[in-house]
């Protein structure tokens, strides 16, 4: 389908049709100037009511943008049908004006239709495609008169679009955003998998299966099924802005809901400027969400160079025992000491281990002063270059490049952001010296209570997902590629595809990980990672922690009587087999072991797994799989012509019938790690079958997962 603008009233602004094959461009082309010149005319020539629309390369999607009643509004159709009905558009200011009424469409460009690849220098896939027409509307309000671009992409995976304010005469300088009034009008009884927002504990919470109509506030990425058709929900490049919740205001509406600032305004702007992109993915099957690089194409590229000091790979880590209660992240927690995890001698037996099994490092929680008593609280005395007495980071730093491994740096910040910011060059200057290429950094405070103190000396308390926060973040990436270190930040504002244009913000957290299974609080649930996957996964990596070996840590004695273990409910409810699946289905380019090393030394043949798989991947293909219940996912490694497959299912035993064309010519042995027949996460969660067969790409391949269940397969190419 061509793109096409259609005037229904008043001035005609003309027929535009393009076709797809005639404006391709080519691969590696220079991209597209984005903004045109739209300063005022001097004669009024706006039209009263028009339509104009863009469809995806293939034709099945399209997007409708109006102005009816000089109110902006949009549909989404995919195969004709509508699948988000009218959904208003526009901003407000605080300056006297918005893009919110009195609208008509000026003008209209068609830029063209893209089709070319970029390669990522790590990534779920080498060669990324992207494939989308695009279309810049300008609108124009009445009194005052001002202008905004409306600018969309519409892939076959989906469509975004964006505002753009362009520099024009009569616009101030710098414009306070306080509403945004993007909505999605999905339906009422649209399925919707999500998790609530702008409450005390950011993005660890279950994720809720519900009609949409049940919705109150809610994160991005959300994930909806209309009828057949599956949609996700979220935003792209994520700069200078708040973060997009989706809250419904309207029976079957989400509306964009930006964290707001301490001082009341969602975003404080300068013109000329653009807002993030707003994203509707959609797919046939839940497997086609997981397949799209929409998210990624909507980002800038690499604006950083060489960032090839960042090895992915697995890290080793002081911090499983902490959350286990083997160990203390301070050399005092509450009356007991002599418990401290993060000393030299216990850090230089993981090193020993990470070295051994060809690890990338190892991450050291608790090695800084400040970890004392209650360290959820205690932001203003962290420091981040003082070590413990029993800590000495320059003799570690040394051991690690003498075993042939490195120090995985640990800042967390307790949630005081100004804290960190004063002496993050003195921090970064100690890691760059001790030879740290990645740090693992935390914000641990409740949701809104993120302490900046002004220039005045007054704290402000900010959300997590809010324009400073987002500010800080990029900061924190920048200064740290000058130190020539990655960033995985925990507790962080959600992905929003910009590891593209800063590759060295490697992963993060933004989601309930494996240490809530630690706690029992309680654990992730059977359904956890197969609503993970459809969720959250789609904005980007994710350190979730795998690969707990001990599945029930709490039936231990404790290390001490007056240090006893965590709720009898800290356990993982997952077989053995699903912990070792988690590394091909829960991408990061960094995958922890999560487990001590005398756990893995009592399994030897399921540790082996873990040794093999890679975690950088030339193609990452989703094979099969339905929202919370099950996924299958297949990768290749980008260093050979191996590939490993992971499978999961939720609380429901499964037999899975696999498609095995993915696999290149010629005859692989299959190395099969999976459930026993009485495997089962309540009953027998270490019942595992390894074995090994040859297979061809044509070849049946079944797999049966008992209840919350995997299966982790290598399949080695053999030489011809």
């Amino acid at each position: 389908m061509s793109m096409r603008a259609t005037v229904l009233m008043g001035t005609a602004i003309g027929l535009l049709a393009c076709s797809p094959a005639s404006q391709t461009s080519q691969p590696n082309a220079a991209p597209q100037t984005e903004v045109a010149d739209t300063s005022p005319p001097s004669v009024d020539n706006r039209a009263t009511t028009e339509t104009v629309e863009v469809a995806s390369p293939d034709g099945r999607i399209v997007f409708t943008l109006r102005a009816d009643g000089g109110i902006p509004r949009y549909t989404i159709r995919f195969d004709g049908e509508e699948i988000v009905g009218q959904s208003r558009l526009g901003l407000r200011f605080a300056e006297g004006f918005g893009f919110d009424d009195d609208m008509s469409i000026l003008d209209l460009a068609v830029t063209a239709a893209v089709d070319e690849s970029w390669e990522q220098p790590w990534g779920e896939r080498r060669v990324v495609r992207d494939h989308h027409q695009m279309l810049e509307v300008v609108l124009e309000r009445g009194e005052p008169r001002m202008r905004v671009v409306m600018r969309v992409r519409a892939f076959n995976d989906g469509v975004a679009f964006r505002y753009e304010v362009p520099e024009q005469s009569g616009l101030p300088e710098t414009l306070s955003v306080m509403d945004e009034l993007t909505e999605f009008n999905v339906g009422r009884e649209t399925e919707s998998w999500w998790i609530p927002s702008r409450m005390y504990n950011r993005y660890e919470y279950l994720y809720r299966n519900t009609p949409v109509d049940d919705i109150q506030m809610v994160h991005t990425p959300v994930t909806l099924r209309k009828g057949s058709v599956h949609m996700a929900i979220h935003e792209a490049a994520l700069v200078n802005y708040s973060g997009m919740s989706l809250e419904q205001e309207r029976e079957g509406v989400l509306e964009a809901s930006l964290a707001p600032r301490s001082d009341g305004r969602k975003a404080v702007v300068t013109t000329p400027f653009k807002t993030p992109w707003r994203t509707v993915q959609i797919g046939d099957e839940a497997v086609d969400l997981l397949n799209s690089d929409l998210i990624l194409n909507l980002n800038e590229p690499n604006a950083l160079g060489d960032v090839s000091y960042f090895e992915p790979g697995k890290y080793a880590g002081i911090w499983w025992d902490q959350h286990i209660r083997n160990g203390t992240w301070g050399q005092k927690q509450g009356d007991v000491e002599g418990l401290h995890a993060a000393t030299t001698e216990r850090t230089k037996a993981y090193l020993d281990f990470a070295a051994e099994n060809d690890f990338v490092g190892v991450l050291v929680e608790g090695w800084n002063i400040g970890w004392d008593d209650d360290w959820f609280n205690n932001g203003d005395v962290f420091s981040f270059t003082e070590t413990y007495d029993d800590f000495d980071i320059a003799d570690v730093a040394a051991y690690a490049e003498q075993v042939g491994t490195r120090l995985i740096g640990h800042h967390e910040t307790s949630g005081n952001i100004t804290n960190y910011e004063n002496q993050l060059e003195d921090a970064l200057d100690l890691y760059e010296a001790s030879g740290v290429r990645v740090i693992k950094s935390g914000y641990v405070a409740d949701d809104g209570n993120l302490k900046f103190i002004d220039e005045n000396g007054v704290p402000r308390y900010e959300y997590h997902d809010s324009q400073p926060q987002v500010d800080h973040h990029l900061h924190v990436v920048k200064r740290a590629h000058e130190h020539q270190i990655a960033m995985n930040p925990h507790e962080p504002v959600k992905d929003t595809g910009l590891r593209r244009t800063y590759p060295n913000w490697v992963t993060r957290e933004g989601a309930r990980g494996q240490e809530f299974n630690a706690w029992g609080v309680p654990p992730n649930g059977p359904d956890h990672v197969p609503n993970l996957i459809f969720t959250r996964m789609l904005s980007g990596p994710m350190d979730y922690t795998a690969g707990a070996f001990d599945l029930r840590p709490n039936e231990k004695a404790p290390v001490r009587e007056d240090f006893p273990r965590n709720s009898p409910l800290s356990r993982i409810d997952h077989t053995l087999a699903k912990e070792l699946a988690l590394y091909v289905t829960l991408y990061s380019p960094i995958q922890m072991v999560v487990d001590s090393p005398e756990e893995y030394a009592r399994r030897p043949d399921a540790f082996q797994f873990i040794k093999d798989v890679p975690t950088d991947w030339e193609e990452s293909i989703a094979l099969d799989g339905a929202v919370g219940e099950f996924a299958v996912i297949a990768r290749q490694d980008r260093n050979s012509a191996d590939w490993y497959l992971g499978a999961v299912t939720d609380a429901e035993a499964r037999e899975l019938s696999v498609d095995l064309s993915f696999l290149g010519a010629g005859l692989y042995e299959a190395q099969i790690y999976r459930d026993g027949p009485d495997a089962d996460y309540e009953d027998n969660p270490y019942d595992l079958v390894i074995e090994t067969r040859n297979v061809t790409s044509g070849d049946p391949m079944t797999l049966s997962l008992g209840r919350s269940g995997g299966a982790a397969i290598r399949f080695r190419a053999i030489p011809e």
